[in-house]
This record gives C-alpha cells, structure tokens and sequence, in this order.
C-alpha cells in the first residue's frame, strides 16, 4: 500500500463544506457529528476542535478509530479519512491556531460563546478513499507558487539595505501576490513587543506602532512562532482590541498620548501572521489582511512562510555585515570643518545641507528620559530606541556642529546603552527614518553610504530635556 498524503486534500480543510466525523462507542453504537474545523498538520495527520465533552469525545476516547469525511469545495469532490486519535493538545502552536480559527469562525455563525476550544485533537491517516470523483468539465486549480515565489525571491535579492529589503518584499507581496493591506514588524530588544516598521495600504502608515508579545493574531504568531489564518471576521483578534486591552491590564493609560495608532482594517474578514525567522531567531512578524472572506489559502501561507524566513535571513545577514563605506574627500559642503576624517563623507555625493531657515521660531525639541519619547513642539515623534537615538543626533549636531554620522558610531556609543543585537539598530534608524518623514518636513535623515546618513535640519531647533 502506498504511504498516505492527504496534501492534496488541503482545500477541503478550508471550512467551505462542514465535515463529519463518525465514532463508534465500545458496544458499536454509531455516532456522526458535524465539525467546525479540521485542521491540516502534515502529509498524515489532521486535528479537529475539542469543545464539549459530548459523545464524540465519549466514543474517541474509548474507541481511538474513526471515520472523517471531507469535501473538496472548489471540485465537489468527497473523501472518507480512516483515522486513529493519537492525542489531544491544549497549548502550543497547533492550539493558538486552531483557537484563532475558531474565533473567526463562531463571529461569523454568530456563536462567539459557544464555541470556545478546549483542545486540539489530532488524528493520524492511515488511510484515504475518494468516494465521490471531481465534476465533470472542473478543472483542478493551477497551482502558480513556485513562478510567484521566485519571482519575489528576486526581488527579495535585489536588496541592498534593511530600507530597501522592507519596501521590495511589500511590493513583491502586492504586486505578485495581490495582497492590497500589509505590514511588517520587529521584535523589540526585549523581546517583550512587536513594533511596526513598514506598512502598505493604509491612510495612516502607523510606523511606529507597538503590540505586546502574545496579543492579538500577531502577538500569538510571534510567541508561538506559528502561521495564524483566520478566514472570516472575529473581534477577539483584531489587534487594536489587544491593545488597548494590555494597556488596561498594564496600567498604561497615561502613556496614550505616546502610543502611535495601530493601522489596520475596521472591516477585516480575512488576516494572516507568519512569524519571521532566521533559524532559531524571532525577528518579527509579517501580517497581512483583506476586506473578503477567505481571502487566504494553504498555498498563501506556504509562500508567505518562505518569503518571511528569506527575509529574515537577509535581514540578520545585512545586520551582521554593518558596512561602512571608507572615507573619500567631500563633494559637497555638507561636513562641518571640524569633522574627523574617520567620519567624512562617502564616495556616493552627499545630498547638500538644507539652509537653517532663522525667519520661523525655533522648533521646540522635548526629549523625557524615562521612556525616551521625543516631543517636536506638540507633535509626538517617537520612543525607546529610536528616540534616544534622535537625541542623541541632535545634541551632536548642536554641539559639534556636524550632521554626518555612522550606524557604527551608534552603536559604540556609551551614553546610548544600545544592546547588542544588531538588526534593532538598522531597524530602528529605518523607523526613526520613516517617522520623521511622515511627521516633520524641518528634520530628515538621508541615507549618504553603506552605514552612513546625514541628519537635514531645515529650521533652527531648541533642545529640552525633562525627567
């Protein structure tokens, strides 16, 4: 006989034709009972919900073989899974899954309460029968992954920095794939939050934005390291609800006023996190979303997981690389006199220095130490990291009179503190990048060399430091 693989069976796991699952009881009493949710877990094995102690759970527990029906949405197709429960699970990645599933599911059958999941059961395939043939004149979907994939894998390698690497896999992921509303963040040093570097779609780009480890299906992707697809609307899982609730529960409601709205859609039917990885190493999490119900496939989700690891490794190679580029006389007069020559400009020319403009008042520069926000006038900018980093820029540039700077010297920086992980560094100068070029046209931060970038003032700055 051959080995089983039910691969080929991924679309009946979609939830588009309720399954059934037949158990018998030890005196052979039959019992059929409909599922929410059949779970793909491998070539020979699927997993259904457990959420009540009914007779199911009766029967399987006393009597492991049972009978799974599924059918094929897409080709009408009908099979019968002969299989044996093995174990029932009540944590993990397989569980986070499945729970975020079935919220989506029980908002859209209008069952929120009921359905609550108590575990996941999983079932080993010892045997597969096509028992009813696909229709007549359907043909089987062609399966495009591998063209798109290596059409985005191209992309991906066209990159030469942490900036460009964020702006092509979004577009890779919006032009290939046609998925119109997506981000992607980073882990903090702490590895306690995700914050958001790059965004496609949205009015409010929301770079900047923070969710708590385990919060939300990006918080839960990103603590149990597991692809989460929800297919159909569920409030439970809609970040912004987890936001604001670990706010509450952390007593951090006086800190709204530092806390960048999350973006996303109001009207989310369909999302997905892939957690992004460099072999043992979290990153951070790639989320997209959709206004249509499932919107999202197995194959999405084979290729979004590929694409997210390629990332992930290019991002931590990038990283560890930190090249500077050497040092070259000045072709343009954007370099205090008094700069070092181990800090003058690239051999790329160096984009002028903006004229300070002394006809405007001063922009007023607020740093507060605890929390490293940084205020210009009323505007919030940015915290943590990326904000002592910015404080750090414009003490320099006020005292020593130049706007010249290396990723190195940051990090060698000893009043910085920074910790030794090296992608949060380019990743926060990307943030702190991107927010001062949505928030402020008088401060910019031009790339001028590999590892090196100029600070643009446009109008005269006050700096105000506060405890």
């Amino acid at each position: 006989m051959n080995a089983v693989c039910i691969a080929h069976l991924r679309n009946c796991f979609e939830g588009g034709v309720p399954s059934a699952l037949s158990t018998c009881s030890v005196d052979g009493t039959p019992n059929i009972a409909y599922l929410s949710q059949v779970q793909y877990v491998d070539q020979k094995h699927v997993a259904t919900t457990f959420q009540f102690f009914n007779k199911t759970r009766q029967n399987i527990l006393a009597n492991p073989y049972a009978l799974l029906k599924v059918v094929d949405p897409l080709n009408g197709s009908g099979h019968k899974l002969h299989v044996r429960y093995l174990r029932t699970e009540t944590s993990g990645p397989l569980f986070e899954s499945m729970k975020a599933k079935l919220a989506g599911i029980a908002s859209h059958t209008g069952m929120t309460e009921v359905f609550k999941l108590l575990g996941s059961d999983i079932y080993e395939v010892e045997r597969l029968e096509t028992i009813v043939h696909p229709m007549p004149g359907i043909l089987p979907a062609v399966q495009d992954s591998l063209p798109k994939l290596r059409h985005m894998s191209a992309m991906l390698n066209a990159s030469r920095d942490l900036d460009e690497l964020l702006d092509n896999t979004l577009t890779a992921l919006q032009t290939v794939c046609g998925i119109g509303h997506m981000m992607i963040l980073k882990l903090d040093e702490c590895g306690e939050r995700l914050f958001t570097v790059a965004t496609r779609g949205y009015d409010q780009s929301g770079v900047g934005s923070e969710i708590p480890m385990g919060h939300g299906v990006i918080g839960v992707a990103a603590r149990e390291r597991t692809p989460i697809r929800i297919s159909h609307m569920t409030s439970e899982y809609i970040y912004g609800k987890a936001v604001r609730d670990s706010a509450e529960a952390l007593g951090l409601h006086h800190q709204l006023e530092t806390a960048i709205p999350m973006p996303g859609l109001t009207e989310c039917r369909s999302q997905m996190a892939v957690p992004i990885t460099a072999g043992a190493t979290l990153y951070g999490v790639l989320y997209v979303e959709s206004h249509e119900d499932l919107r999202f496939t197995y194959d999405d989700e084979d290729m979004l997981q590929i694409v997210a690891q390629q990332f992930g490794w290019m991002a931590q190679s990038m990283a560890c690389a930190d090249p500077i580029d050497p040092p070259v006389e000045v072709l343009a007069p954007a370099v205090s006199p008094a700069l070092p020559t181990s800090l003058a400009a690239p051999s790329t020319p160096v984009m002028p220095v903006a004229p300070v403009s002394h006809d405007g008042r001063p922009v007023l520069v607020r740093y507060f130490k605890a929390d490293h926000s940084i205020f210009l006038d009323e505007d919030y900018l940015i915290k943590g990291v990326a904000g002592a980093i910015f404080w750090k820029l414009v003490q320099v540039r006020q005292h020593e009179g130049r706007d010249q700077f290396t990723n190195r010297e940051l990090r060698l920086a000893p009043d910085l503190s920074l910790p030794d992980i090296a992608d949060n560094l380019e990743a926060r100068l990307v943030l702190l990048q991107r927010r001062l070029a949505e928030r402020t046209s008088c401060v910019r931060m031009h790339k001028t060399g590999r590892g090196r970038f100029q600070l643009q003032v446009t109008q005269p700055l006050k700096l105000q430091s506060a405890d």
